[in-house]
């Protein structure tokens, strides 16, 4: 059975390059929750595997690319809760870090190109048409699953924010974090800051997951040239932030956030005295497939 609950903390954070304008930055430390089910995907996937449990699955079948912190999420899961899993692999068959602790914690690994990649629903049936005890993940966990878990999130928050802050690539933590903010009628102001390169589109991919119309800040100049792209702008911060703080960030998500942060407190964006929580979103691993940046 499946019981098993995580909190992370919210912790000050003092570095200049933000604080210096008047304002008190805050961490949501998700990335403290597991070393491998860590920041959103432990919370995008938390109702899959209560689902999954009660439908008598066994085995978690999902999907990522070949660095996807959410595919090896899945595999510590599996392992943790006793289920087997697979993950479909976008692109030719590769070999890295990740991928070999997601063979370490037992999941098969199917390598598929971007072309048959892109229709999920036929690769799962292809393989799994026959197979009853076999439970589908979208890729990131995405749907209404995920953004009930993150609603756990603000639910968790032990003081009260003027901003919090959000990276966002299918947009379901988002979404979870907005509904959370509408149901206690709270008066924080929420940023979602994508990830990728022409992010409007999230406003209508989180549409279907919100509960309510409510007005949330979309940030779309951060991306520093869509997802997992960088910039040595990008990679000098994310060195000085985590040299000054000792809380490391990726350069796919959470670095990108701060970034953005960063760059609207220089514009003096927030009043004097706010309250800033970024959400840290985990997803270190990923900065593996980046290291030749650093």
């Amino acid at each position: 059975m499946i019981n098993l609950t995580f909190h992370s903390p919210e912790e000050e954070i003092h570095y200049p390059p933000i604080t210096d304008y008047g304002i008190q930055l805050f961490i949501k430390r998700d990335d403290l929750i597991h070393p491998f089910i860590s920041g959103n995907k432990w919370r995008k996937l938390k109702h899959h595997l209560f689902k999954a449990e009660n439908e008598s699955k066994t085995h978690l079948v999902t999907f990522g690319g070949a660095f996807s912190n959410h595919i090896l999420a899945t595999a510590a899961a599996g392992a943790k809760f006793g289920f087997k899993t697979t993950a479909f692999v976008r692109g030719e068959e590769v070999q890295n870090p990740t991928l070999t602790f997601c063979k370490i914690f037992g999941m098969q690994l199917i390598f598929v190109d971007r072309t048959a990649y892109r229709h999920k629903q036929a690769l799962y049936q292809s393989h799994f048409r026959e197979n009853q005890e076999a439970y589908f993940i979208d890729e990131g966990g995405f749907g209404p699953e995920a953004e009930l878990g993150c609603r756990e999130i603000i639910q968790e928050l032990q003081q009260s924010y003027n901003h919090i802050f959000c990276a966002a690539g299918t947009g379901a933590t988002g979404a979870g974090i907005i509904n959370e903010i509408h149901q206690q009628k709270l008066k924080t102001q929420f940023h979602l800051v994508p990830v990728l390169k022409g992010g409007n589109f999230l406003k209508d991919d989180i549409k279907p997951l919100l509960i309510s119309d409510f007005p949330f800040h979309l940030h779309e100049d951060y991306h520093f040239g869509g997802y997992a792209k960088t910039t040595p702008q990008l990679i000098d911060f994310i060195k000085d932030f985590s040299s000054k703080t000792g809380v490391l960030v990726d350069p796919i998500y959470t670095g990108k956030v701060l970034f953005a942060i960063k760059d609207l407190a220089s514009k003096n964006t927030f009043a004097k005295g706010s309250k800033i929580l970024m959400i840290h979103t985990g997803g270190i691993f990923g900065t593996l497939g980046m290291l030749d940046k650093f």
